[in-house]
């Protein structure tokens, strides 16, 4: 269970549409695990295989230790509340750059388990914002593309000047 490196804001991998997960073998579960613990050392709550440079479907969530940890291969989301909420949001990708992004505040979406199973979820509230986060990267949105651009050029210029 390697750390792997992860790629950071501009490279252009994180634009990158990610194909869907059709192998459901021990190659992913291994990437999984080392999804969850490079999300752990980021540190963060949720990463992407995009992150790491594999651009499969698959993405890792552990919002808190006593929730547990969440996989989900080829996550879709099938419908967006009409209330939104905002919240402060991030990546591991660009570490320390935060804002505040309006999103819908429950989702219904579908996925695969490590072996291949369909399960149909919902989510409300911190989770639903999180499972947005990661189908948009997946989809090679990445969530700074959810700012206005006066917000998104501003955290930028800030970002490059920690990274100096």
């Amino acid at each position: 269970m390697p750390i792997r490196p992860i790629l950071r804001y501009p490279h252009p991998g994180l634009k990158t549409v990610c194909a869907p997960v059709s192998s459901f073998d021990s190659a992913l579960s291994e990437l999984a695990d080392d999804l969850l613990q490079t999300m752990r050392a980021a540190p963060g709550v949720g990463i992407t295989a995009a992150h790491v440079g594999v651009f499969q479907r698959l993405t890792v969530l552990e919002l808190d230790k006593a929730d547990g940890v969440r996989i989900y291969a080829n996550p879709e989301i099938t419908w967006f509340s009409d209330e939104t909420m905002v919240h402060l949001e991030g990546s591991v990708s660009m570490p320390g750059a935060t804002d505040e992004v309006i999103r819908p505040r429950a989702v219904r979406f579908r996925y695969q388990d490590l072996d291949g199973h369909q399960h149909e979820e919902e989510a409300i509230g911190f989770l639903a914002i999180c499972i947005q986060h990661e189908v948009d990267q997946l989809d090679g949105i990445f969530w700074l593309q959810r700012l206005s651009r006066l917000k998104r050029d501003r955290l930028i210029r800030k970002w490059e000047k920690t990274k100096s």
